[in-house]
């Protein structure tokens, strides 16, 4: 049977022999560290400039510290006090100067009543060491689903999850503040298309979510989402994490596997937001509020690779669907 993963690593070579991005790429990194085979969230250290955390997908409860100036790990975090990880997805540096990690993947689409966010302090010193963590439950209002971004607001210290879907997914958002002592219930606030990781920017005032294709900005005003603008991405083999540089100057795009790149991507000053899309407009180009009976979808398509990336993908996912067929 041929997997997902499969069907992507063929579009990502369609997309390669087919339509070459225009981005401004200045640096990066390769993660050299053989452990690291399922890199699947990045974040910045706020503590340790130019340092980034990351995370295997499953794996024991730990997190690796990375020089992204040379890609040599050069501190792994275990923690202590949580249970074994399920499918850690996501990790996301807070206001509070700690690191949160969602194990929050569920790759059957519903199949986990609950997931989980483990939290520590970011260590005032780089090296191996064993941390008390704290682990939150979590639920979503409308039902279990799978997901691969957590991004926490830098100013108000907020947790959101977007999840995934390949018809689209939801923007939920956690309570002002996570228990330890019982379900923390998120709720759906926007659609969103297929992410599989987020950031904000250092300052609050903009939302990052990408996908396999393609990545999208949105500006942040009151704790809702406006008018999507598309922005450059790399092409990877598989496209899993997204994080700002911590003086928000570029965005670090990364990827699974061994060996894997992460590419540098500098920024250019924000644009003002598209007023079709401002939010709660639902207009083009914008992220749709909350519909119960709407499908998310993929807004206006994948402007980051162009048309030919969509119709590549599409053909390359209908044989991943069919394949999933019974065979009688």
């Amino acid at each position: 049977m041929v997997s997902l993963r499969t069907t992507v690593g063929l579009a990502s070579a369609v997309v390669v022999l087919a339509a070459a991005p225009a981005m401004a790429e200045d640096g990066g990194f390769t993660i050299g560290d053989p452990r690291i085979t399922e890199s699947s969230g990045l974040a910045a250290s706020r503590a340790h400039p130019g340092v980034y955390w990351t995370h295997n997908d499953q794996d024991e409860p730990r997190v690796f510290a990375v020089d992204g100036r040379t890609g040599r790990t050069v501190a792994t975090v275990t923690l202590r006090g949580v249970g074994t990880p399920r499918d850690m997805e996501a990790v996301s540096v807070g206001a509070d100067g700690h690191v949160y990690v969602g194990d929050i993947g569920d790759n059957l689409d519903g199949s986990w009543q609950h997931v989980w966010i483990y939290r520590f302090p970011e260590p005032e010193q780089l090296r191996d060491r064993t941390v008390e963590a704290t682990q939150y439950t979590v639920t979503y209002a409308d039902g279990p689903r799978n997901a691969e971004a957590l991004m926490v607001h830098p100013k108000t210290g907020r947790v959101y999850i977007a999840s995934k879907n390949e018809d689209g997914g939801g923007l939920y958002e956690g309570p002002a503040r996570l228990s330890a002592d019982g379900p923390n219930v998120f709720r759906r606030i926007a659609e969103v298309p297929w992410v599989t990781d987020g950031a904000f920017s250092p300052d609050g005032g903009e939302l990052v979510l990408r996908g396999y294709f393609s990545a999208r900005a949105y500006p942040w005003k009151d704790g809702r989402p406006g008018g999507e603008r598309r922005l450059s991405a790399p092409i990877q083999r598989q496209a899993e994490s997204v994080t700002y540089t911590v003086d928000g100057s570029a965005l670090m795009f990364g990827s699974e596997g061994a060996d894997s790149e992460v590419v540098r991507v500098a920024l250019e000053s924000r644009p003002a937001p598209d007023k079709s899309g401002s939010p709660g407009s639902g207009g083009k180009g914008g992220v749709s509020p909350v519909d119960p009976g709407a499908g998310g979808g993929d807004g206006g398509g994948n402007a980051t690779v162009g048309a030919v990336v969509v119709a590549g993908a599409a053909v390359l996912v209908l044989v991943w669907r069919r394949s999933r067929r019974p065979r009688g």
